[in-house]
């Protein structure tokens, strides 16, 4: 995976520019410069801070974009969902589909 690429597609989703990761995040404008335009690998505390900024993980850092982020709402929905029975979870699928 190419990192700087990929942050750089990450800053673009999130209509971030360079300068605002740079303030938002306290990380010197110099660090980000020898990122994007020196190639220089971000060490893992950097790459933290970023991520901490935008409030994503490392993980989703370094995932595809076909992950689906865990909102409060679906974590909620998650929390809930893993205790049903079969015959409940069944039944909230059909009223979701219907409501479709």
């Amino acid at each position: 995976m190419d990192i700087n690429k990929r942050l750089d597609s990450i800053l673009k989703k999130y209509g971030w520019t360079r300068y605002k990761l740079s303030k938002e995040s306290s990380l010197p404008e110099s660090t980000l410069t020898n990122i994007f335009h020196r190639g220089t690998v971000p060490t893992i505390a950097t790459l933290e801070s970023i991520c901490k900024t935008l409030n994503i993980t490392l993980a989703d850092f370094f995932a595809d974009d076909e992950r689906i982020e865990m909102t409060p709402e679906l974590k909620e929905f998650y929390d809930v969902w893993v205790y049903l029975t079969p015959e409940k979870r069944e039944h909230i699928l059909k009223t979701m589909n219907y409501m479709k």
